[in-house]
């Protein structure tokens, strides 16, 4: 049963999983926009290219490697991004990182998920927006949060993966920002390593 979370909220992958967990997959999922035409005429779609990017971190909060759309792969290969989608179309999870846990490298003590409108509108331009954290070992969501929601932002910072005592943890961050690509979120970012 996944969890709906709230901004903020701190949950054990492990618990909510009930097992441990190895591999998990971010997903990023939103609906094209309709554009209004005049007296109904004239109508269409907007194109919204919303990114996913995973930043891994060190201890001492330098960031070490990003996956994003210019970047599909971890350098150690254990994180991998499925490609950039442009417009939302489609069923289900538009972009997916795939994280294989076990290969992460020893020095990585975080994964930040981020979201940005590449192509500047605001999240309240987007429509039924959402990530949500998938156990890639049973493809069974563990949790899942709603992005859309009113408001000018353009960014967003969604989550972190952590290691606590040996056990990943997840910190569902939700912490709203602007920007058109990660760069712009760091200050932000920095205040959750």
């Amino acid at each position: 049963m996944a969890v709906n979370l709230q901004k903020g909220q701190k949950i054990s992958l492990e618990k909510e999983a009930g097992t441990g967990l190895t591999r998990v997959v971010m997903g990023l999922g939103w609906d094209v926009a309709k554009k209004k035409g005049f007296l109904g005429f004239g109508g269409g779609s907007v194109e919204i290219d919303l990114d996913s990017s995973c930043l891994l971190f060190d201890d001492a909060g330098q960031m070490v490697d990003i996956v994003w759309f210019r970047q599909l792969q971890s350098k150690d290969g254990s994180i991998k991004h499925s490609g950039d989608n442009r417009t939302g179309a489609g069923e289900g999870d538009d972009e997916q990182i795939a994280v294989d846990l076990s290969r992460i490298p020893a020095n990585v003590k975080s994964l930040v998920f981020t979201v940005n409108s590449f192509t500047g509108q605001s999240f309240s331009q987007v429509e039924n927006a959402f990530c949500r954290l998938i156990n890639g070992g049973n493809n069974q969501e563990i949790a899942r949060y709603n992005l859309s929601c009113q408001g000018d932002h353009s960014a967003q910072i969604m989550a972190k993966l952590y290691k606590h005592n040996g056990e990943w943890k997840m910190h569902a961050i939700g912490e709203n920002g602007q920007g058109r690509t990660f760069e712009q979120l760091m200050p932000q970012i920095r205040s959750y390593l």
